[in-house]
């Protein structure tokens, strides 16, 4: 973008904030920042543009960059949930397609800031990802890069198995992060739980034991309860962990748990910002030339994906549906829900507030919804693709289930001290689904990794109960007798 452009840009942003503020959006400052693709495909393959340095990262960032440059798909933006907000522009964009963009970002922040999904999210990530990545930077040079390296491996398999909900986040208070300085003057992590104080004097306590001698003392556990979040499990209570991979593991889970709630919301958010860049760009009284050209760009945004769920276009019908069915209540819902007209601006408000996907798509994916959009469940039978299910109820429950979870399979820790032996026992909650069994042998290596001992996954395989277990040289699997 020229100088030219940047100035249009910069007074249509300031017409956009004013429409998005009158039809009641409110959001945090905002920030907007013009780079080229490479910046932008950095920020879109490492999440933040302050976060730690990973090799998986490089990988992500050359697929996303060949696809754009071979024209397969494309970033018109990024825009992170802080205070304040910020949005990356791709300089590569239209004028027209950056205006687009911002009217966009404008109502993704809105959503940020009102959701009740994010009412836990840290505003000030982005400084503490800058300083969780300088934290691993020095226990490279300490520790030796390759082993930091193969500890990000296994936490980063293992990261998404956290716990979002309230008592999950309460249970983030039983480790206390703070620091010392050490003998040599170096500063070092504490974790101390609720009922153990430590001080940086307890070193004196083991003066003279080996390495072996302290792991051999640490007592084993078992949860009170099956518990959801195997990152806290494992940082809490693994017998081999030193302090500082506990530290790493912890950054991982504090990440993790701050993109949570946009896994759980992406149908929302995204029908959300698109319902609303198309009600900003409506008023922004476009030029024929530039309305044509914004048409073209939104109608590829939601266009419908012919194998899976676009949550462009399903969650713009579905809050187009939420605004005319409170708008225009039937004589039915205005005797049965005392629903008066004109109020669908003020339910949609409410919904946003209140829901995630799962209980979105559950209270408003309608029957007259799935029939317009043409919805159904489909299989491979033999070497083709049919349709296996086409009533309503069968086909949204299955959607919502998609969503439950943030897509990730759930799984709780059920017993630290399996056959009495340190051995870790994890189950699936299994609900119809089965696991990648590929996918998970390959992460069994990574949990025996940072547990150091037999590990164990029970899940159903073709109907039957089935225990995994990896005892650090080869899986196994046995079918449980019921």
């Amino acid at each position: 973008m020229n100088q030219q452009e940047l100035d249009e840009l910069e007074k249509s942003i300031d017409l956009m904030t004013d429409i998005a503020q009158k039809n009641g959006l409110d959001f945090y400052p905002m920030r907007y920042e013009v780079c080229p693709s490479d910046v932008i495909y950095t920020f879109g393959a490492y999440g933040m543009p302050t976060r730690f340095s990973h090799w998986s990262f490089g990988k992500t960032f050359h697929r996303m960059r060949l696809d754009y440059e071979l024209g397969l798909s494309r970033i018109y933006e990024l825009v992170i949930n802080s205070d304040p907000c910020y949005a990356f522009l791709l300089d590569g964009n239209t004028l027209l397609q950056n205006k687009t963009v911002c009217a966009h970002v404008l109502a993704h922040c809105d959503f940020f800031k009102n959701n009740a999904t994010f009412r836990y999210t840290s505003r000030d990530m982005v400084e503490r990802m800058a300083s969780s990545a300088q934290r691993i930077r020095q226990y490279e040079l300490k520790y030796n890069r390759h082993k930091v390296e193969e500890l990000l491996d296994a936490g980063l398999a293992l990261s998404e198995h956290v716990d979002s909900s309230t008592d999950g986040r309460n249970a983030r208070a039983k480790v206390k992060q703070q620091q010392y300085r050490d003998r040599h003057g170096e500063y070092q992590p504490i974790f101390q739980s609720a009922d153990h104080a430590r001080t940086p004097y307890d070193d004196l306590w083991s003066i003279g034991e080996t390495e072996a001698d302290v792991k051999a003392k640490k007592p084993m556990v078992k949860p009170r309860a099956a518990q959801k979040d195997v990152m806290l499990f494992v940082i809490e209570n693994s017998p081999v962990l030193e302090e500082w991979e506990r530290d790493i593991l912890s950054i991982l889970r504090e990440e993790m748990l701050y993109f949570w709630p946009q896994m759980e919301t992406k149908i929302m958010n995204e029908g959300w910002a698109t319902y609303w860049h198309l009600r900003i760009m409506r008023e922004m009284d476009l030029l024929e030339e530039d309305a044509l050209e914004f048409a073209k760009m939104h109608s590829g945004v939601v266009l419908p994906s012919r194998t899976s769920i676009n949550p462009y276009h399903l969650g713009l019908a579905m809050w187009e549906d939420i605004e005319k069915r409170w708008n225009s209540p039937t004589e039915e819902e205005r005797e049965r829900f005392l629903r008066e007209p004109n109020q669908g601006r003020e339910k949609m408000f409410e919904v946003r507030e209140m829901e995630n996907d799962v209980s979105f798509l559950r209270n408003y994916l309608t029957k007259s919804l799935i029939e317009d959009l043409d919805l159904y469940l489909y299989q491979k039978v033999g070497n083709d693709w049919r349709i296996v299910e086409t009533d309503w109820e069968k086909v949204r429950d299955s959607i919502v289930a998609s969503r439950v979870n943030g897509g990730i399979p759930v799984l709780y820790v059920e017993d630290g001290d399996y056959n009495r032996n340190g051995e870790l026992f994890i189950k699936h909650e299994y609900e119809g689904t089965e696991l990648d069994l590929k996918h998970l042998e390959k992460t069994m290596p990574y949990l025996f990794r940072v547990w150091g001992r037999t590990c164990h996954l029970q899940t159903v395989v073709e109907g039957r109960d089935v225990i995994f277990s990896y005892d650090g040289k080869k899986t196994q699997r046995r079918f449980v007798n019921t």
